[in-house]
């Protein structure tokens, strides 16, 4: 939409599909966040929706026919259903590669919490959960200053540093306004100021 927004904009458009649910789109009163944000988007263009059948339409029905020749490549595998979490945790936390919020964005995402913690390390985790939200695919920290920032890890984060520091516009000035540039920029991890320096 974004290429074409343009030249949408201010003319009539007809949408010929056999994506018949689309015409609907629309009349649906009750809808959930994803589909509203799709039906924001839409509404403001100019389209009328014509349902054309798979039958009549050739171009659809072309690429449907084409031979796969990827068919019958991968031998099917079954996937383990009953595979617990909590051996999957304790594979993930000791992995140095794993990044220093994955515990708060499992929380965030999908409300898991790390099985075995004490109640002072719930408390305090809960505490910092706080400050942290989860915006698919990113978990971002509401900062002191209620600045939300995009929480980085491993090489982004230096990639982020070293832009910071020595890029066009960085200027290779000393390890705080660095790290303040890193704040303005939109990102943060726990380590910036040691890791700036």
């Amino acid at each position: 939409f974004k290429k074409f927004r343009s030249y949408l904009i201010m003319n009539k458009s007809i949408i010929y599909t056999d994506h018949s649910a689309l015409k609907y789109l629309f009349a649906k009163k009750d809808a959930k966040s994803r589909l509203l944000r799709w039906i924001l988007l839409l509404q403001e263009f100019d389209f009328k929706v014509i349902d054309t059948r798979g039958v009549e339409n050739y171009a659809a029905d072309h690429l449907l026919r084409l031979e796969n020749p990827y068919k019958n490549v991968f031998d099917p595998k079954e996937i383990n259903e009953t595979f617990p979490l909590e051996s999957l945790n304790k594979l993930t936390h000791k992995d140095p590669s794993t990044p220093w919020f994955a515990d708060l964005g499992n929380y965030h995402a999908r409300n898991f919490i790390i099985k075995g913690m004490t109640s002072q390390q719930k408390k305090k985790f809960f505490k910092d959960a706080l400050h942290y939200f989860w915006d698919d695919p990113y978990l971002f920290r509401t900062c002191a200053d209620q600045i939300n920032r995009r929480c980085v890890a491993g090489k982004e984060a230096i990639d982020i540093l070293n832009a910071c520091h020595s890029g066009p516009t960085g200027g290779h000035y000393g390890s705080s306004y660095t790290a303040k540039k890193v704040f303005d920029s939109g990102f943060y991890w726990p380590s910036i100021y040691k890791d700036a320096f």
